[in-house]
């Protein structure tokens, strides 16, 4: 569930990586089995599962999503497998960012925002 009222509810461009890995491995509801027993037999409810849903929106590779989804739901893989995936995309992805965003600086905000024309 996300909720602008609780700070662990989301993961923001300014988390660092321990805060994505607490977040995901607390917080995202789990569409896996109780147990481990369960989870091989049951296989997970992917619809429901918030790591698997953030992985539709962030993964890169739609045949690797696939394959995960596949033995996601199978109970081939497990849940912490899927919340690793997730933590090291999203890792991945935000501290690029953090790194590009560090990287602008007063001349580059100046220039980005100059008044120039526009080309058709």
């Amino acid at each position: 569930k996300m909720s602008a009222s609780n700070a662990n509810s989301a993961v923001y461009m300014t988390d660092t990586p321990k805060q994505i890995k607490n977040k995901i491995n607390k917080h995202a509801f789990s569409g896996g089995g109780d147990t481990l027993e369960l989870q091989r037999a049951n296989g997970a409810n992917i619809d429901v599962d918030v790591a698997y849903q953030y992985l539709g929106f962030f993964f890169e590779d739609d045949e690797e999503l696939a394959r995960i989804g596949r033995d996601y739901a199978s109970g081939a893989m497990l849940t912490g497998e899927v919340k690793k995936v997730l933590i090291d995309c999203l890792t991945e992805m935000i501290t690029e960012h953090q790194e590009r965003r560090a990287a602008v600086d007063e001349a580059t905000l100046a220039s980005f925002m100059d008044v120039r024309p526009l080309e058709f």
